[in-house]
């Protein structure tokens, strides 16, 4: 990846006050053949609407059918119907929608992402996010109508919707492979057990947050080797990420920046060795110290020397 000068620049659509509404496709199951349609909806996802909330669905034409509309619950789905609810368009919660270009080359683009802006569609979120902006600048970019449909800038890892920092974005298929991998290995020395100073020698990629947490840490710098798991938690369909003896190995190495007797609060520096969800919040409020705020920083090194370095936007 050849390296070009920093950019100092902004991108970024107002959102429109209603989405584009969403469509869910299914096919039904041999061993569901025979259900009604309202039946069916609702058992597979009556944490989405009760009863009632299908009916209406239904009878408002949201629903196909192979196909065709299909208004009448109790119709009888076949084995392999192919079925399709069409959401309408709703208003999601506010999120900024300006993105600061930091670095930019042929295959990559690196962004400021803000607080409060998600990165892929996700619940509430499915049109406020990085990728949708990322399809609407390269869009904007294209003189041609079909160049909307060529490939876009993708993110290559995520930031919580909360936390502002560094974003990774793969512009062509052998940058987005180069950068999975790369993410990939930083995990894997973590699995293999070598020591934190191993860890920071064999990365290419070093995930650094600025973080802001609860009450005065009393050492200057502490090592976490908490794994973290999920456990099973109502409203949370793939369970709730937590510290767990039977989790996956996670280390993360901390050190204090600056103490706020007064505030009761530390700013502190994490650099996480390895990628599993949640980690700074995990780890910090396992040593006692709960996340209040905190910004990414990133540092990319390439064949053993530092090309691309991030640093933290103020």
């Amino acid at each position: 990846m050849s390296k070009k000068a920093e950019v100092a620049a902004y991108f970024g659509v107002p959102w429109p006050t209603l989405n584009d509404g969403l469509t869910y496709h299914d096919i039904v199951r041999p061993t569901d053949a025979g259900l009604t349609l309202i039946k069916f909806y609702f058992r597979k996802y009556k944490n989405s609407a009760p009863l009632l909330g299908w009916l209406q669905r239904i009878q408002n034409k949201q629903i196909t059918v192979d196909g065709k509309v299909v208004t009448l619950p109790d119709t009888e789905l076949r084995a392999g119907a192919e079925l399709v609810y069409h959401r309408l368009p709703w208003r999601e919660p506010d999120a900024p929608y300006l993105l600061q270009v930091l670095f930019e080359d042929d295959h990559l683009i690196v962004v400021n992402k803000p607080s409060g802006l998600q990165v892929l569609p996700g619940g509430s979120y499915q049109q406020r996010t990085v990728l949708t902006q990322l399809q609407w600048h390269a869009c904007k970019l294209t003189t041609t109508s079909s160049g909307c449909q060529k490939a876009h800038p993708v993110p290559v890892h995520r930031l919580g919707r909360g936390t502002s920092g560094i974003l990774l974005c793969a512009k062509t298929k052998p940058g987005k492979s180069r950068l999975a991998a790369y993410f990939a290995e930083g995990t894997s020395v973590v699995e293999d057990k070598y020591t934190n100073s191993e860890c920071n020698t064999m990365r290419k990629i070093c995930k650094i947050y600025r973080a802001l947490v609860s009450g005065v840490m009393a050492m200057d710098e502490v090592v976490i080797k908490q794994p973290i798991g999920t456990i099973k938690y109502p409203g949370v369909a793939k369970g709730l990420y937590v510290a767990s003896p039977s989790g996956k190995p996670a280390l993360s190495s901390v050190r204090v920046l600056d103490r706020d007797l007064e505030n009761n609060c530390t700013l502190v520096q994490v650099e996480i060795q390895s990628g599993r969800p949640h980690q700074i919040r995990i780890h910090l409020s396992f040593i006692g110290h709960p996340l209040i705020a905190a910004i990414k920083d990133l540092r990319i090194r390439f064949l053993g020397t530092v090309d691309i370095t991030c640093m933290r936007i103020k």
